[in-house]
C-alpha cells in the first residue's frame, strides 16, 4: 500500500499539467477529484478508470481479482473495437467468495486463475486488477504476479487502481503507470524507423482510428502503438522506438506521454481528429514533429497535398447539408477533448453552439473553448438535470448531443438527441468522420418523429365533428373514450 500511496502523490504532482503547476504544494497533494462517496463510485472509481484505459488492449487477458460483482459493473463499458484479437471481449475473474476472504485464499486462487488462463488461451500477456476487496484485506498482487510471470513464462502485469484510492480519471493515469512500469520498453521491434510515431489516449471508439489510419499510411507514417485503441500487447512494449507523439486526450495519460519524452526522448504535442480543420492540422504536427527528430523535409509537402484533396472532399460533401443545418442551435453535454474539438468542428458548418459543458477538461480545453466560442457565458462546468430540460424545454436548442446517461432529458423535452460519448454506434474522427457527424446531426433534426410527438396527445383534444352530421359511432365512442379517460365532459373539452 505505501507504493501505491507513493504512485497516487506521483500522479498528483504533475509537472506537465497547467492547473496542478498552478497550485500550492498543499492544494497539489489533493489532486484535482473530489472525494468519492462510499458506496457511490460505480462507473466513476480508480478501478473502473484502469479498466477504460486497458482493456481495448485487444490480444491482453484481463482479469479482476475481486469478487463477482465488480467485473460484471466494469467490463465492456466502452464501445472500442478491435481489427483482430477478441480475447479482450471475455471476462476473467477469481469471483472471490466470503469464505474465500474468512480463510485467506484469496492469493492462492489468484495464481491458480492465471494458470488456467495461461493453459487455456495462451495470451501474450495477462493484466491484473485488484479492486477495494482485494485491497482492503492485503492480497499482495504484485508478489504474485511475479511469481507467476517467472513459473509460466509470460508478462502478468499488476495494474494496481483499487476503486477506493479515488477517481476515474486517478485510475486512467495509474494505469498509465502500470505500462510505463511492466510493459513499455520491456521488447526491441524489428524495425525502427523514422516515421514511427505513438497515438496516447486513442480508443477507437466505433473504430474511428479506421478513418484515421489510412491517411497516415498514404503519408508513410507508421503507428508503433495506438494505446489503448486496437492495440496489441508487443506493439505497446516497443511504443519506446517511436519518434513522435500525439496525445488525443491529455486527461487520461499526460503521466504517460510526459515520462515516455523524459525516458526516450519522444515529443508530442495534443491535438485533436475532430473536424476538418483539427483534423489538417493534426497531420501537420505530425509530420513537423518527425521533420524534428530527422525524417526527410519531403514529407511537410506531401502532407499538404494530401490535407488539400481530403478538405476539398469533405468540403464538397458537407456543402448539401450546409442549407438544412446552418443557424441550427446545438447543446453539447459532453467533456475533455470533445469540449471543444467538436465546438469547432460544428461551427466551420455554420451551427451555433448555445452552450458545451467543460466537465473533465483541462485548463488547455478551457482555454481553446474560449477563444473558439470569444463568450464565457456558453461555457459551464456542469448542468443540472433540472437545467438541462429547462433549456431544452424552451426551444433554446434544436438539438443535444451528449452521453447515454442524459438522452432521457432531451427525450423528455421531445428534443433530438445523438450520443457524441463512447457508446456511440458511428465513428466521428477524421474527414470522413466530420461528414458522418453532420449526417447524423441531420437525420435527427428532420426526423419526422419530432412534429408527431409534438402533436397534443389525443385526450387533450375533442373529436372533430362533421359540421350539420351527426357523430358517427366510432366517433361516437372515441369521445366517450376521451371524457372517461380524464375524467371531464364533453363541454369541458376544448377543440383542437
Amino acid at each position: 500500500m505505501s507504493l501505491l500511496r507513493a504512485k497516487i502523490q506521483d500522479v498528483f504532482n504533475e509537472p506537465a499539467c497547467e492547473k496542478n503547476r498552478g497550485k500550492d504544494a498543499k492544494a497539489r497533494k489533493k489532486g484535482c477529484s473530489k472525494p468519492l462517496t462510499p458506496g457511490a463510485a460505480a462507473g466513476g472509481c480508480a478501478f473502473d478508470g484502469a479498466k477504460i484505459v486497458l482493456q481495448p488492449i485487444t490480444d491482453v487477458a484481463h482479469l479482476i481479482h475481486a469478487p463477482l460483482a465488480c467485473e460484471g459493473n466494469s467490463w465492456d463499458n466502452r464501445g472500442a473495437a478491435s481489427s483482430g484479437p477478441t480475447l479482450w471481449r471475455t471476462s476473467f475473474t477469481t469471483d472471490l467468495t466470503e469464505l474465500d476472504v474468512v480463510m485467506g485464499q484469496g492469493e492462492r486462487k489468484l495464481f491458480k486463475a492465471i494458470r488456467e488462463i495461461k493453459e487455456g488461451y495462451g495470451p501474450p500477456a495477462i493484466f491484473v486488477y485488484p479492486t477495494c476487496v482485494t485491497a482492503l484485506i492485503g492480497d499482495d498482487i504484485e508478489a504474485v504476479c511475479k511469481r507467476a510471470a517467472e513459473k509460466f513464462g509470460l508478462p502478468v502485469v499488476p495494474v494496481n487502481a483499487p476503486g477506493f484510492v479515488g477517481s476515474k480519471n486517478l485510475g486512467n493515469k495509474l494505469a498509465g503507470e502500470a505500462l510505463l512500469e511492466h510493459v513499455i520498453g520491456t521488447v526491441e521491434p524489428e524495425e525502427a524507423g523514422p516515421y514511427d510515431i505513438n497515438i496516447l489516449g486513442e480508443f477507437n471508439l466505433s473504430g474511428e482510428f479506421w478513418l484515421v489510419k489510412p491517411l497516415l499510411d498514404r503519408l508513410g507514417i507508421r503507428v508503433r502503438a495506438c494505446i489503448p485503441g486496437d492495440a496489441r500487447y508487443f506493439d505497446i512494449a516497443c511504443a519506446h522506438r517511436a519518434r513522435a507523439a500525439m496525445m488525443v486526450c491529455s486527461t487520461a495519460l499526460i503521466n504517460l506521454a510526459r515520462k515516455m519524452e523524459q525516458r526516450w526522448d519522444i515529443p508530442f504535442f495534443e491535438g485533436s481528429f475532430y473536424g476538418i480543420t483539427d483534423t489538417s492540422e493534426a497531420l501537420r504536427q505530425i509530420s513537423q514533429l518527425l521533420v524534428k527528430k530527422g525524417a526527410d523535409p519531403e514529407i511537410l509537402g506531401r502532407t499538404e497535398a494530401l490535407i488539400a484533396e481530403e478538405e476539398a472532399i469533405a468540403w464538397k460533401k458537407l456543402a448539401a447539408y450546409r442549407p438544412r443545418l446552418e443557424g441550427k442551435r446545438v447543446l453539447l453535454n459532453t467533456g475533455g477533448v470533445k469540449s471543444w474539438s467538436v465546438v469547432h468542428a460544428l461551427m466551420e458548418i455554420g451551427i451555433e453552439i448555445v452552450g458545451t459543458s467543460v466537465k473533465k477538461s483541462t485548463v488547455e480545453d478551457k482555454e481553446r473553448i474560449k477563444q473558439i466560442l470569444k463568450d464565457d457565458n456558453h461555457i459551464f462546468e456542469q448542468m443540472a438535470p433540472r437545467e438541462l430540460y429547462a433549456m431544452l424545454s424552451e426551444h433554446k436548442a434544436d438539438i443535444m448531443l451528449s452521453g447515454g446517461r442524459t438522452q432521457f432529458i432531451a427525450l423528455k423535452a421531445k428534443t433530438p438527441w445523438l450520443d457524441i460519448n463512447q457508446e456511440r454506434q458511428h465513428p466521428y474522427a477524421g474527414y470522413d468522420g466530420m461528414v458522418e457527424l453532420v449526417r447524423q446531426i441531420d437525420l435527427a433534426i428532420h426526423n419526422p418523429i419530432w412534429c408527431q410527438v409534438r402533436e397534443p396527445a389525443p385526450w387533450d383534444c375533442q373529436p372533430a365533428v362533421r359540421e350539420g352530421l351527426p357523430r358517427t359511432k366510432s366517433e361516437t365512442a372515441t369521445l366517450h373514450a376521451v371524457q372517461e379517460f380524464a375524467g371531464t365532459t364533453a363541454g369541458d373539452l376544448s377543440e383542437c
